[in-house]
C-alpha cells in the first residue's frame, strides 16, 4: 500500500523573491470527492494529467494512490465532475539532499506561498531552508481539498 508522508510549512514571501529558483509548472486541480475520511483528486499539468485517492490523515501520513491519465481527460475530469478547484504554481527546489514543492497559490488563494516536503519515515530529520517559517502539517486550513471551497482571501472574512 502506497503511505504519503508529508510537512507542510509556510514561506517567507520577501525570501522567496530572492531566491534563484527553476521556473514554476502551472497546476490545475479539483476534487471529485473530499471528507474527513477519502479524497478523490485530479490534477492537470502541461504534461500530464493524474487522479489520487488518499485516505485519512494518521499524525504525518496517509495512504495515497496516484495515476498517471492523460491531460485531455484530466481536464474533462474538472471539467465534468470537480465539485471544487483551485489553480497554484508548483516549484521543485532541493535543499540539502531533500526536495521540497513549494507551491504559490493562484485566483481566491493568492497570496498563499506554501512548502511541502515528502520524508521516508515520519522520525526523518531535515534542515529547513531559510525561507520555511511556520509549519502547519497539522492545520487543515492549509489541505488543498480545504483550499478550494475555502480560499485563503477569504478566511478573515468568514471566520476561519
Amino acid at each position: 500500500m502506497a503511505v504519503e508522508i508529508e510537512r507542510k510549512f509556510l514561506v517567507d514571501h520577501e525570501k522567496w523573491r530572492q531566491l534563484i529558483k527553476p521556473d514554476g509548472k502551472h497546476y490545475r486541480q479539483g476534487y471529485i470527492f473530499s471528507d474527513a475520511t477519502k479524497t478523490i483528486r485530479v490534477r492537470v499539468t502541461p504534461e500530464h494529467g493524474y487522479i489520487t485517492i488518499k485516505g485519512a490523515s494518521k499524525g504525518i501520513s496517509r495512504k495515497e494512490y496516484e495515476y498517471t491519465i492523460p491531460a485531455q481527460e484530466g481536464v474533462e475530469l474538472l471539467d465534468n465532475f470537480a465539485v471544487s478547484e483551485l489553480e497554484k504554481v508548483r516549484y521543485n527546489i532541493t535543499f540539502e539532499g531533500k526536495l521540497w514543492e513549494v507551491d504559490e497559490f493562484l485566483g481566491e488563494n493568492k497570496g498563499l506561498l506554501m512548502a511541502e516536503i515528502e520524508l521516508e519515515h515520519e522520525a526523518e530529520t531535515f534542515k529547513l531552508p531559510d525561507w520555511i517559517t511556520t509549519e502547519v502539517t497539522d492545520d487543515k486550513r492549509y489541505y488543498n481539498s480545504f483550499l478550494s471551497v475555502n480560499p485563503y482571501s477569504r478566511w478573515g472574512k468568514t471566520g476561519e
